[in-house]
């Protein structure tokens, strides 16, 4: 009886603990779905189908940055650069097509480039010279910022260029508003596209099962073999990437370029990463987890729209309020995870 009830703890903490990483991710649908209610019932039109669809219009560079941040944090690590490199890549399209008068295309090509190698390099530096990733990262906060700024410290618009015209072009569903329907610009289309492609690459590649093994437990994962500095790097190259293309997102939904604008993104998408379910401490987390985290930021814009005599700043301070309690939650749950181990 005792050797029965000894094979049987190790096969029910497992399968505990196995659902245990989905209450976090529980607990976002859960408040997505309260905070859309909730604007139902109090809000006129907020049900219509554009309410829903705008937030993956206003949303779409916050999403792609996001789904960087997920890379990172799942590894064990965390970026603080992609707010000032995504600003960073707006200004130089904006710059390099307005005032060096280069082909639009080949600019979104370059700026894409540059955010990879920046990705590559800050990678290869946390990896090879054992630097902590916040401080790294940093470095490239405040070196993009003011790179930024040095490039133009007001405004520049691109709205003579046809190429981000295309941005916005956009696809109707259900015959449009009139109609009771809805329409997406490209740029969504854009952002939902990397969102699928990431879902793919995390669950099912080997590069993929590496961030989490990584993650999991780096010494671990050097002893199975798996190749831990090209993961820690490729995670940065992910990362760094995705600020670029934000970037390029941006420039095709305002067709300007602001020098402070996107600051402090690397914290909003810090904050959608983890109230999305990915554990800060890396090896559990979820793609999906993240989307479901960018829309509750959104939907909190959207109610704060609605009521329209409150201060925007009320959504960081939710926010705010949120990322402590999930990261409570995160913590509880390691806790209880710890205790049933013992």
């Amino acid at each position: 009886m005792s050797t029965q009830t000894l094979t049987e703890r190790p096969s029910r903490s497992s399968l505990f603990d196995g659902l245990t990483r989905y209450i976090p991710i529980g607990a976002t649908v859960a408040l997505l779905l309260a905070l859309y209610t909730g604007g139902v019932a109090n809000y006129r039109n907020f049900e219509k189908p554009q309410v829903l669809a705008n937030l993956f219009i206003d949303n779409a560079p916050l999403l792609v940055i996001a789904i960087g941040m997920t890379f990172v944090i799942l590894s064990g690590g965390i970026d603080l650069s992609v707010g000032s490199v995504m600003a960073f890549s707006t200004m130089t399209c904006a710059w390099l097509t307005v005032e060096a008068g280069l082909g639009a295309p080949l600019v979104v090509a370059l700026v894409l480039l540059f955010g990879t190698g920046w990705g590559l390099l800050i990678g290869a530096v946390i990896h090879y010279f054992n630097v902590q990733p916040f401080i790294a990262t940093l470095v490239g906060l405040f070196l993009f910022r003011g790179l930024t700024l040095q490039i133009s410290t007001s405004d520049m618009s691109m709205r003579d260029v046809g190429f981000f015209q295309w941005g916005m072009t956009h696809v109707e569903f259900g015959g449009g508003i009139r109609q009771g329907g809805f329409w997406l610009p490209y740029l969504s289309f854009a952002a939902i596209a990397i969102v699928l492609i990431a879902f793919v690459v995390l669950h099912y590649t080997r590069f993929g099962r590496g961030v989490y093994a990584v993650g999991g437990n780096e010494q671990s994962a050097l002893l199975m073999g798996l190749p831990v500095a090209r993961t820690k790097i490729g995670v940065y190259v992910v990362s760094g990437f995705c600020a670029s293309f934000a970037g390029v997102l941006a420039a095709f939904a305002t067709k300007s370029a602001d020098p402070l604008r996107h600051v402090g993104a690397e914290l909003d998408a810090i904050a959608a990463v983890v109230i999305g379910g990915t554990l800060l401490t890396g090896g559990a987390g979820f793609v999906l987890g993240t989307l479901a985290g960018v829309m509750v930021w959104g939907l909190l814009n959207t109610l704060i729209q609605f009521q329209g005599n409150l201060s925007s700043w009320w959504a960081r301070i939710v926010m705010g309020v949120l990322l402590l309690a999930f990261i409570l939650l995160q913590r509880a749950l390691a806790r209880s995870g710890e205790k049933r181990r013992t």
